[in-house]
């Protein structure tokens, strides 16, 4: 069995749903601590100008030393409204707006106060949206626990994974001595970058999935597996 795991991220990149798609479970992993300026409540889209950072406000007092299950959204501020407008006016030439907006709109304006929830909700979404079906189980559900290498082996453990896909900046923590000796072979996602038709000029890759699946529709699952 192959699991890959991730910490939870807004409008996540299309190598997130690759690691995903070639899981056969994943693990939503809501009990690390939030990042600042980080993928986890930001991402980018493409505008005439380049690149701009879409960012879910987050309260930060107490939540740097607490896991994202606790770390709460800052409704205090529009941003829903900002990030939609944001994508209506740099996407609304592109080919699948008209079907594709709507369903994000809706997806938005739903209420939501816990930063790991919004993620999880978008995930579900997201891999509705895309055919993907891949088994999703959160962190916080399951009766482990650890830290870096240690935590990631315990999934693998728990779950019965005999194979462990995972990210690049994982060679600077994974004891892969560890994961064979448990009978656990370990592989890095090595995430070759497909090009797709994109708004605004040169093509800029690692925008969020939104850009893709304006651009593209139906055919962005086809992407996991294109390459550059």
């Amino acid at each position: 069995m192959i699991l890959s795991a991730h910490q939870p991220a807004y409008l996540p990149w299309l190598g997130y749903f690759e690691k995903i798609a070639r899981a056969d479970v994943f693990v939503f992993m809501d009990t690390v601590q939030f990042e600042k300026n980080s993928f986890i409540n930001r991402n980018r889209i493409k505008t005439p100008q380049g690149a701009q950072w879409l960012t879910v406000p987050v309260k930060t007092r107490g939540h740097l030393a607490a896991t994202l299950r606790s770390t709460e959204i800052d409704e205090t501020q529009r941003w829903r409204d900002k990030h939609l407008r944001s994508i209506a006016v740099n996407y609304r030439r592109a080919a699948h707006f008209a079907r594709c907006f709507p369903k994000l709109e809706q997806l938005l304006r739903l209420p939501e106060n816990s930063l790991a929830e919004l993620c999880w909700r978008h995930m579900r979404f997201w891999l509705e949206e895309f055919g993907v079906d891949t088994r999703a189980v959160r962190a916080s559900e399951l009766p482990v626990t650890g830290t870096k290498s240690g935590l990631v082996l315990a999934y693998c453990r728990h779950l019965g994974a005999t194979r462990y896909i995972s990210g690049t900046l994982g060679r600077d923590y994974l004891l892969e001595s560890e994961f064979i000796a448990a009978g656990v072979s370990v592989e890095f996602q090595e995430y070759s970058h497909p090009t797709y038709p994109q708004l605004w000029g040169q093509f800029l890759p690692q925008m969020s999935v939104v850009d893709a699946w304006m651009n593209c529709g139906p055919e962005t699952a086809a992407l996991w597996e294109r390459r550059a």
